[in-house]
């Protein structure tokens, strides 16, 4: 059981990268939607079921001190929610909580409702 999930999660990864790349535009951001999962991966555990926090504060505090531009928070928003919404089972309350848990201040929700554009 644990393998298939195993399987199903690295399959919807490579799907939500495949997907990220072709909506988020090229040159425009210095953080792409790779780097973006390669940061929040330890997380996915966590809002997907019970697990605890392992190395998930550490991932978002990276990407939060990459994230440098109006540009960058812009693409990482996208790819975030982009991500979110494709995982089935993801606890929204706990994604959009995770800044805060971990000690991190985002100018936005992580939440598929989230209109990226407005992002500062």
């Amino acid at each position: 059981m644990a393998s298939t999930m195993k399987k199903t999660c690295m399959v919807l990864i490579a799907a939500v990268l495949v997907t990220m790349v072709a909506v988020v535009p090229r040159g425009e951001a210095a953080i792409g939607c790779g780097a973006v999962v390669s940061y929040m991966k330890p997380c996915l555990p966590y809002v997907t079921g019970n697990s605890p926090l392992g190395g998930c504060c550490g991932g978002i505090k990276s990407l939060n001190s990459a994230a440098k531009t109006t540009t960058d928070r812009q693409s990482v928003c996208v790819c975030l929610k982009s991500l979110a919404s494709s995982f089935s089972g993801v606890n929204f309350g706990k994604a959009a909580g995770l800044p805060a848990t971990c000690g991190v201040n985002i100018p936005y929700k992580i939440s598929p409702s989230t209109d990226c554009s407005k992002v500062k």
